[in-house]
C-alpha cells in the first residue's frame, strides 16, 4: 500500500486510534475523507493537542478537531506550483485532489525535488562587454557582478535550478578567465556547467553555432543580465504544448506619449487625445528553442534572436510569445543595477 493511503481516515475515527496512526506512520499528519474519498479535512499532531487543551475526550471522533477548510491542489499541476504552495504555506505534505475533490494522492515535500528534475539544456549568453556599466565592467564582466550579495549568473543559475534545470552551457568572450575561475564545472553549485568560448563577437543566436553537440530536448536561451521570478516550468510547458519551433518570453512595455495626440480624416479634425499610454510586447531576453531551430543559425556568424525568430517565421514554422507577468529586470545601465540591488532581498 502506498504510504499516503495509510493516512486516510474517515470522519468517525476517534483522536486516540489518529494519534496511533500518525505516531505510526511518522508523518504527523492525516486526511480525513468519506467513502468515495473526497476531502473533507486535514488533522495534524498540533490540531489534535489543540483539541485535548480544549477537554475533548481521546474517544470524541477525529472531525471534531480536523481542519476543515485545508489547503489543497488540483492534479495535472505543474510541480513547480506544487512546491511553491508547499513553500508558501510553510507545509510538509499537501493533498492531490481530481475536479470532484477526491484525493488522489499525497505529495510530500521530499519527493518534489525528484519530481521536478529535467533535462533540457539552459545556455546563458555572457560573452557582453557591458559598456553602459562602465567603470563597473572595466574589470568585471557584467554577469558576475554582484545583486546582494552574489553574482547576477549566479542568482540565474540558482533560479533555473530550483525548477530542476541543472545543466548549462555559459557563452563567454570578455573577462571570460573570470566566469570561468568562479563556476568551474558547476559542481560546487550542484549543476553541470560547460562553456562556448567565443573569439569574436557573434550575437544573441549565433554563439549557438559553436555547440558541440545539438541537443535532444527543447533548450533555453538566456541573456546573463536578467534578473526575474519567472517561472521556467511553465514556460517549457507551454513551447511544448504549442509544438513551437521557438518560443520568447514578452512582457508589456509600457511609455507615454509627452504631446497631445490627434486623430484626423482627412483635413477634419476628429479629436484628440492628452498625452496617451502606450502599450506593446517587447522581448525580455528568453527564449526556449527546439533543437531543430539550430539549422536557421548561421556558422561563426554575427546572428542575434530577432533574425533567428524571423527567418523561422519567414519559413512558416511556428514561432510563439509567452508572456511574463512576474518580476524582471535588465541589468543595463547604472540606474537598474543600483535599483536591481534595492529591490534584491525583498523579491528574491
Amino acid at each position: 500500500m502506498e504510504k499516503w493511503r495509510k493516512i486516510c481516515i474517515p470522519p468517525k475515527t476517534t483522536i486516540i486510534r489518529t494519534m496511533e496512526i500518525i505516531d505510526k506512520t511518522t508523518l504527523q499528519f492525516a486526511v480525513v475523507v468519506d467513502n468515495e474519498n473526497h476531502l473533507l479535512g486535514t488533522v495534524t499532531d498540533g490540531d489534535i493537542r489543540r483539541g485535548i487543551l480544549k477537554g475533548l475526550s481521546l474517544e470524541s471522533p477525529i472531525h471534531e478537531v480536523m481542519n476543515p477548510y485545508p489547503i489543497y491542489a488540483y492534479k495535472d499541476e505543474l510541480p513547480s506550483h506544487y512546491k511553491d504552495m508547499l513553500k508558501q504555506s510553510h507545509l510538509n505534505q499537501l493533498p492531490i485532489v481530481d475536479n470532484e475533490k477526491r484525493v488522489c494522492y499525497i505529495l510530500f515535500s521530499g519527493e518534489i525535488n525528484e519530481v521536478a528534475s529535467k533535462e533540457n539544456l539552459v545556455v546563458l549568453m555572457a560573452g557582453g562587454l557591458g559598456t553602459r556599466l562602465r567603470p563597473l565592467t572595466n574589470d568585471m564582466p557584467k554577469p558576475m557582478l554582484n545583486i546582494g550579495d552574489k553574482p547576477i549568473l549566479e542568482t540565474i543559475i540558482e533560479s533555473f535550478k530550483s525548477y530542476g534545470f541543472s545543466n548549462f552551457i555559459i557563452t563567454v568572450n570578455y573577462k571570460k578567465e573570470i566566469i570561468k575561475e568562479y563556476f568551474k564545472d558547476g559542481s560546487y553549485f550542484g549543476v553541470n556547467i560547460s562553456y562556448i568560448d567565443e573569439d569574436k563577437r557573434l550575437g544573441t543566436a549565433g554563439a549557438l553555432s559553436l555547440m558541440k553537440h545539438i541537443p535532444t530536448l527543447p533548450f533555453f536561451v538566456m541573456n546573463a543580465d536578467l534578473l526575474t521570478k519567472m517561472n521556467y516550468e511553465q514556460m517549457l510547458f507551454f513551447h511544448n504544448e504549442t509544438n513551437s519551433m521557438a518560443t520568447m518570453c514578452v512582457r508589456e512595455y509600457e511609455y507615454q506619449i509627452p504631446y497631445g495626440v490627434i486623430k484626423t480624416e482627412n483635413h477634419k479634425l476628429l479629436g484628440i487625445e492628452e498625452k496617451p499610454i502606450k502599450k506593446n510586447f517587447v522581448s525580455a531576453g528568453i527564449y526556449l528553442l527546439d533543437p531543430k531551430a539550430i539549422q536557421y543559425i548561421p556558422k561563426n556568424t554575427f546572428f542575434d534572436m530577432p533574425d533567428l525568430f524571423n527567418k523561422i517565421i519567414n519559413e512558416e514554422k511556428l514561432a510563439t510569445a509567452f508572456p511574463l507577468r512576474e518580476y524582471w529586470m535588465d541589468i543595463g545601465r547604472l540606474d537598474d543595477y543600483e535599483k536591481a540591488n534595492k529591490e534584491f532581498s525583498g523579491v528574491f
